[in-house]
């Protein structure tokens, strides 16, 4: 690990990103340029003090997970990635998978995003970044591991993974959730995680065999639903998603048309959302 390229290469990389590049506000008075380290640390889910004694060649060094979200929250390009990786001794992945490596031009139009829920997917559901509103609504997935990581493993895995749609929705969307994963096992092979996804699955759940047997195969590109907040009671959005070049990423926009109940629910999410946010802040 070399503690002094690592230290150079974040803070330079911290000064070259604005704060409306990610989504923050620019500030009336700012003493340095970019990003402040308290902000890096925020979007990389770590504590201020971890990344400053990265950025001093004071830190321990850093797991690939960290890295990964330091990664994120830089807006680092795959090459700038590889290299952040080296410095901090580990290997740089050979091949950047859906899980590893957010699309830069996704995580662009998601920190305009403030004001509607907005989440980035891979395609076998695992949430790589979600904004403040997506997390007001579903909650902070980021603890989430192993074949958990995927909200299709949790949907026919955890029952109260369904507590987020109507009872009489639920079908429709296990419905849903298989075709996707068809979809995404088609494109990459049973060699791929999708694969070990869909094995898994198989074993665990009667209802996902009995789903996968039909040999149905769907990717959304609109939808409207309805999904139950546990204090704002039904809400009713359309969901618009945008998918990278190569399919393995998806952008979800949550939204309701102007002066509808749904749209007047986004609002008080917002500010339920900021209230939280504030307090575990504190």
């Amino acid at each position: 690990m070399d503690r002094a390229a690592l230290a150079d290469f974040l803070r330079r990389r911290r000064e070259a990103i604005q704060p409306e590049d990610v989504g923050l506000p620019p500030g009336a008075r700012r003493r340095t340029r970019g990003l402040r380290r308290e902000e890096v640390a925020s979007l990389a889910v770590m504590s201020t003090d971890y990344y400053t004694r990265l950025e001093q060649q004071r830190g321990p060094q850093p797991s690939e997970q960290m890295l990964a979200s330091l990664a994120r929250a830089l807006r680092l390009t795959s090459d700038e990635r590889g290299y952040l990786f080296r410095v901090a001794g580990h290997n740089a992945p050979a091949s950047l998978s859906a899980a590893q490596h957010v699309a830069p031009a996704l995580l662009r139009v998601l920190d305009r995003l403030v004001d509607t829920p907005a989440l980035v997917l891979t395609d076998v559901g695992e949430t790589l970044v979600q904004n403040r509103m997506a997390t007001a609504l579903f909650g902070d997935v980021s603890h989430h591991t192993g074949l958990a990581r995927s909200a299709i493993y949790r949907w026919f895995t955890d029952p109260a993974e369904r507590s987020v749609y109507p009872e009489a929705d639920r079908d429709r969307h296990s419905r849903a959730q298989v075709a996707n994963l068809r979809a995404a096992h088609g494109l990459r092979g049973p060699r791929s995680d999708a694969g070990e996804l869909v094995r898994a699955l198989r074993k665990a759940s009667g209802e996902f065999a009995e789903l996968w047997a039909r040999h149905e195969v769907a990717q959304r590109f609109e939808d409207h639903k309805t999904l139950v907040h546990p204090e704002l009671g039904e809400i009713e959005l359309d969901c618009q998603a945008l998918f990278t070049e190569d399919q393995s990423q998806t952008l979800l926009v949550l939204t309701a048309p102007p002066r509808t109940e749904g749209y007047e629910k986004l609002q008080l999410l917002a500010v339920l959302g900021h209230g939280r946010f504030a307090e575990a802040e504190r």
